[in-house]
Formats: C-alpha cells, structure tokens, sequence
C-alpha cells in the first residue's frame, strides 16, 4: 500500500487522524515523522505535524485491498471475511451480500476469474506461493454436489447403453470432481479430452478403455 501524508496540530493526533482514514489499529501501520510540528510563540508561526504513514503488508491486507477495489468499480457493497487455513500458505474467502449472483456467474465462471485475478494480485508482492480460494454463498461446496450427482448419473447411463458420454467443457476444478466421483466404480473409466477451454471428461466402460 502506497503512503498518504496526514497532518495535525501534533504527531499523536496526526496517528489517530491516519488510523481512522485507514481503518487501522496502531500495530497495523507504519509511519515516518516528516515534520514535528510547533506551537510557535503566542500561537503565532504555529506548524502543523505531519507525518507520512501506510499499513503495514500482511496477505489479508493484500486480498482485501485488491477485492475492495474491484468491488468498488462494480457499485457493489460486499463483506470480504478472510480466514487463513491450517497449511499457512491458503487464505480463504468468503464474500457476503445482497446480490452474489453477479460474482458466481455463469456455472461460476465470473467467481473463479475473481480468483484467479486475486491469486495473481497476491502472489505478485509475495515471496512464496499463495493460494486464494474465494466462494460465496456455498457455492463451490453446492456445484461439487451437483457434479457428483451428474457422474453417477452418466456413469449409469454408460453401464445401461455401453456407450461412452462426453460431457460439457468444464474448468480443471469441475474435472478433478467428477474424476474422482467415479474414480473407484468398477464398471467405468473417465478421462478427458481437448485443449482448454473446451477441455471434457469422458466417461467409458473400462473395458472399452482399455482396448
């Protein structure tokens, strides 16, 4: 983040003045005293503090700041709650508010570029690889459902047509759910097909697969 200049009668109202136009608490920021400030004789000549002040980098600091932005530009009000996973590397986010639809999108299309653009924005002012998982509203956890339904539905009509099905293009995300939903049936297979982004999963019957 970049510094701002704040000047008050004194350096401890010029740090109040910054903590409140930051929404920072004293250990969450960094400052540099540019000038001290005076009273001068008789109030006359009287100087202002000013000091040269910043948040200090933290990773949450980083995604929310990026976030913020993007939301603002988007006229939207979202709350960006942010917990850090056990491995210390994964941050994840959750958004709240009135109107998630426009962050899912289209089968989560617009939720995962958010993503990805966040992963980007971290990692670029970061010494070792983080990974940003953004969701709202329990998407994520609800599509991974839906897909393990879709596998076992297309897994039976394999086994009933003996045939092998094709399904939609899915991100690498989607692919890895519906792999490992039918990874110990016995009867079918799965791989996939194609270049991104129209890269598929194919369901087959084993057999089929391996001749």
């Amino acid at each position: 983040m970049e510094y701002i200049e704040v000047s008050a009668r004194t350096v401890d109202d010029a740090i109040t003045e910054a903590l409140i136009k930051l929404g920072a608490t004293s250990d969450q920021i960094e400052y540099e005293v540019i000038e001290k400030g005076s009273t001068g004789f008789l109030g006359i000549a009287r100087k202002d503090a000013v000091i040269k002040v910043r948040k200090k980098y933290s990773v949450e600091g980083d995604i929310t700041e990026f976030l913020q932005k993007i939301f603002a530009a988007m006229d939207l009000k979202v709350e960006i709650i942010i917990e850090k996973a056990e491995d210390g590397n994964t941050y994840n986010v959750e958004l709240k508010g009135d109107d998630m639809g426009i962050l899912i999108g289209k089968r989560g299309q617009t939720l995962d570029s958010l993503q990805y653009l966040a992963n980007l924005a971290v990692n670029k002012n970061s010494e070792e690889y983080i990974k940003v998982k953004i969701d709202t509203e329990d998407y994520r956890k609800r599509r991974k459902e839906t897909l393990e339904n879709l596998a076992k539905n297309i897994a039976y009509k394999v086994k009933r047509t003996k045939r092998p099905v094709s399904l939609e293009p899915m991100n690498p995300f989607e692919r890895r759910v519906i792999h490992s939903a039918l990874q110990n049936d016995k009867f079918v297979t799965t791989h996939s097909e194609g270049e991104e982004p129209y890269r598929h999963v194919v369901v087959t019957l084993k057999r089929d697969r391996e001749r």
